[in-house]
């Protein structure tokens, strides 16, 4: 998590430096700060979309406090204020100073540059704060997608201009520097409401009382229709519905089948075939590499029980691999809308998938045989990084770059069509080859067992 917070930083901070230059390069003819403030709207809205997911409410003290003689009205407060200096709040900042700092150097009003930042720290409280509101709250959630995915649409299909709307109140910020004084209020005005809402909600019976939850259960009896691989299906079906992280990495997936909107609608990437090989590659196994990353590390708490039965390895390993393969045809068919883009698009993904399915599950259980930290599956799933060695970076290479590399090759070297045939191939021939690599990475597991048993004892 150190390591990603530091990337991020730095990718921001990069970010932040460039965006002035590269503004100018796109529009020579606008003002950087102008065409900035046009997408500020879709800024706060994926800002606001995202902080649902990863930021939660620093409640971990309020426990302590509550038994101790400390007013309710100082717990909010000081609940609040450190919400204010969280790591999501920085982010922001990182790239808007730097920013900032090039429009100084490039003679803007320095004046107007900061009370501009003195704004958008301003807004930034004011996402941190709504989203405390609206968390745990499915119904803005969806809202919020759905706003979204309009406001967007609107603009791309050129039906409703959302950009020439919001882009004269957010560049009014910067005009003029009296404005500051609106995101201020709405700040002041967020922190209140969630400054009651926390006052006449906390109590020691609230926050010591146990949650009830009505027991749901699902008819999976079609799962005996597989034999053998019915058992450990159903095991891995139940597993995922019930528990917070695994349930996450569906959600997760499903979600990503949009990722195609970002590069697709794009012109300077329609001639990019590599990057279509790319998205392709990771869309179609988007689940493929989340969840498998950490098999079998998701059946650690049970894991030693299981290899103390009489159940066959490769049975366990088959109804893996099933699971898997089935999210990867799932993936490909939610794909095929974007042949709208062209139908070199469809056969690319259609390549891609068939890569995945015959080339990418084998290497992805293979790896998990390295896997030997425990995974505590009520665990919140998001900044959670249980279960994660090096193992998890280092299967990215196999994963993504190496199909990758082999499309690269035969697609500058020779065609686009002999790519697509490498990859299917390729794909074929791991299919082809199922048994015996099956086989092989049953012995690799069977040799691990004792290490993988050891490993998801260790609670710490």
């Amino acid at each position: 998590m150190g390591f990603f917070a530091i990337y991020m930083f730095v990718a921001l901070l990069a970010m932040g430096s460039s965006l002035y230059f590269i503004l100018r390069k796109i529009f020579p003819d606008e003002n950087p700060m102008w065409m900035l403030s046009r997408y500020f709207i879709y800024w706060i809205l994926i800002e606001l979309f995202f902080r649902y997911f990863m930021q939660k409410l620093p409640v971990m003290d309020i426990k302590p406090l509550l038994i101790s003689n400390i007013k309710k009205s100082s717990i909010a407060h000081y609940i609040l204020g450190r919400s204010a200096v969280s790591f999501y709040n920085l982010l922001a900042l990182v790239f808007f100073i730097p920013f900032g700092i090039v429009l100084i150097v490039k003679d803007y009003p320095t004046l107007n540059v900061l009370l501009w930042w003195v704004s958008i720290f301003a807004l930034v409280l004011c996402m941190n704060y709504v989203n405390f509101l609206i968390n745990k709250v499915d119904k803005a959630l969806y809202a919020l997608g759905a706003l979204l995915i309009g406001l967007y649409a609107l603009d791309y299909f050129g039906i409703f201009s959302v950009k020439d709307v919001f882009g004269p109140i957010f560049h009014g910020l910067f005009v003029y520097p009296a404005t500051v004084l609106i995101p201020l209020a709405l700040a002041f005005l967020t922190y209140q409401m969630n400054y009651r809402y926390l006052k006449n909600s906390i109590s020691l019976e609230g926050a010591l009382k146990s949650k009830i939850k009505e027991a749901k259960t699902s008819d999976l009896t079609w799962t005996k229709r597989f034999g053998e691989l019915g058992a450990f299906l159903q095991l891995d079906l139940k597993m995922i519905w019930r528990n917070k992280r695994t349930k996450s990495q569906v959600w997760i997936s499903l979600l990503f089948v949009f990722y195609g909107l970002i590069f697709y609608t794009q012109d300077i990437y329609s001639d990019m075939k590599v990057m279509h090989c790319f998205l392709g590659i990771f869309m179609t196994g988007i689940f493929l590499s989340n969840f498998g990353q950490f098999i079998p590390a998701w059946d650690s708490s049970y894991y030693s029980m299981m290899m103390a039965q009489n159940i066959p390895m490769r049975k366990y390993l088959e109804s893996k691999s099933l699971l898997i393969a089935v999210s990867v045809v799932v993936m490909f068919f939610l794909t095929i809308p974007y042949v709208y883009f062209g139908t070199d698009v469809l056969l690319i993904n259609t390549a891609c998938a068939i890569y995945n399915f015959g080339v990418n599950i084998p290497v992805i259980l293979f790896f998990g045989s390295f896997n030997k930290k425990r995974i505590e599956l009520d665990q919140s799933p998001f900044g959670n990084m249980q279960g994660t060695s090096a193992t998890q970076f280092l299967i990215m290479l196999p994963v993504l770059g190496a199909p990758i590399l082999i499309f690269s090759v035969f697609y500058f070297l020779i065609s686009l069509n002999a790519a697509l045939i490498a990859l299917t191939v390729m794909g074929l021939i791991g299919f082809a080859l199922r048994n015996t690599l099956m086989n092989s990475i049953t012995k690799q597991y069977l040799a691990k067992k004792h290490r993988m048993i050891a490993g998801f004892k260790e609670k710490d």
